[in-house]
């Protein structure tokens, strides 16, 4: 593992998903640990928890931001957890506490953070994750970078970063 100084990298996704999901989460999870960033979510199940056991168990820290009242909710692979007692309000915590996201499936918590991030200037880039055609006038609705993989979503990420 090699030091990247402290890069904060969002997974976002559904608090429940297929087994190929939670698979492409994983290791998505396992190459933000090779990095050595830090690993953000919601810290709830699915894609949530796929992405931290990969990051946790390749010896990465993982930080969840969780949406209840009690740190117990929280997944198993978390390193560290806040709780804020507000529920999908806190995806915009989520969010700003991010260099940068990859988000990985989804429905509306995930589509509500791509949109926080681009609110905020901060680069998303997106597997099999919603998708938003150009305006007449060519400007895109929302900005997420599309990759087929877990390797190319990282690599894309660091670009977006600076890192490469």
């Amino acid at each position: 593992m090699h030091s990247t100084g402290n890069v904060y990298v969002g997974v976002i996704g559904s608090r429940s998903c297929s087994r190929e999901i939670g698979e492409t989460a994983f290791e998505t999870g396992r190459l933000i640990a090779v990095q050595g960033w830090i690993l953000v979510c919601g810290g709830m199940g699915g894609v949530m928890e796929k992405a931290c056991e990969g990051s946790f168990t390749s010896g990465g820290i993982t930080l969840g931001i969780l949406p209840g009242n009690c740190r117990k909710h929280g997944n198993p692979f978390l390193s560290y957890s806040i709780v804020t007692g507000l529920a999908e309000v806190r995806n915009s915590i989520v969010v700003k506490s991010c260099n940068g996201l990859i988000a990985i499936s989804g429905s509306h918590g995930t589509l509500s953070e791509i949109a926080f991030a681009n609110l905020y200037n901060i680069p998303v880039v997106g597997i099999n994750t919603w998708e938003f055609p150009e305006l007449e006038t060519g400007e895109r609705r929302l900005d997420i970078k599309k990759a087929e993989t877990p390797q190319e979503a990282v690599k894309l990420l660091r670009i977006s970063l600076g890192k490469s």
